[in-house]
């Protein structure tokens, strides 16, 4: 089997070592978006060379991936999830791999898709396909939408911001300005494949989508119950890296 992997590896120019810095990468981050570093470039050019056999290799494990070739990202998703675009398939293993975000999680990624779908509408995406807002309006869209606030406390709020961060799902300035009203957020393409687009008509019924993410304990509830879902970057298994570590990379 390895040798018949590196024979196709060598097809395209890419060294055993080379595919699995890539494979590890993506089990780690859950995602690769082209313009995010320069590592993350390197990368991605190298999956493009090579989809087909890190399709193959990920099939063992049941884990599929989105790859949106106009805004140039890859998203795994855990086995069993649901994926924008493709069919559904039927798989109860794997929900250890299912990420689990805290109710405040998956209420501001909601805001964002809601802000996301808004700037498409009104065409207002860069050529990146990234919609800007600020932080005070994602503030009164979450209050409006979903009756909930930004964290008070400022660490919390960073936090936040980090792990949105992480997910490659917004970029925003350094943590000295991002507590202004008027900071600026932009929102990136990836978010649409977070978040389905029935969770969206859903929103057209808030006190059922609020009610469904409230439901359940903040630090175990599965991200699956607002409908996205994602591969855990934080498990035993998979551990991600700090936001200090991925600064480095760029």
């Amino acid at each position: 089997m390895l040798e018949a992997l590196q024979q196709q590896l060598d097809a395209v120019g890419i060294t055993m070592d080379e595919f699995s810095e890539l494979t590890v990468r993506l089990l780690e981050y859950g995602i690769l978006s082209r313009d995010e570093s320069q590592v993350e470039q390197q990368l991605y050019d190298r999956f493009a060379r090579c989809e087909s056999l890190v399709s193959d290799y990920f099939s063992v494990m049941h884990i599929r991936f989105l790859h949106d070739r106009q805004f140039e990202y890859v998203r795994l998703y855990p086995p069993g999830a649901d994926i924008p675009g493709q069919p559904s398939v039927e798989q109860s293993a794997g929900a250890q791999l299912r990420n689990r975000l805290t109710q405040q999680e998956v209420a501001l990624v909601l805001v964002l898709r809601t802000l996301y779908d808004q700037g498409l509408r009104e065409a207002r995406l860069d050529e990146q396909g990234v919609v800007a807002t600020t932080v005070e309006n994602v503030g009164i869209t979450l209050r409006n939408l979903l009756g909930r606030q930004l964290p008070e406390n400022i660490t919390e709020r960073r936090q936040l911001w980090r792990r949105l961060r992480q997910w490659r799902l917004i970029r925003m300035a350094e943590d000295a300005v991002m507590e202004t009203a008027d900071a600026v957020i932009q929102i990136r393409p990836t978010i649409v494949s977070l978040v389905s687009d029935s969770v969206l008509q859903q929103l057209d019924q808030p006190d059922a989508l609020t009610a469904d993410t409230t439901a359940t304990e903040p630090e175990a509830t599965a991200i699956e119950t607002a409908d996205v879902e994602a591969l855990d970057t934080e498990s035993t298994d998979t551990e991600i890296l700090d936001q200090e570590i991925m600064e480095e990379d760029r």
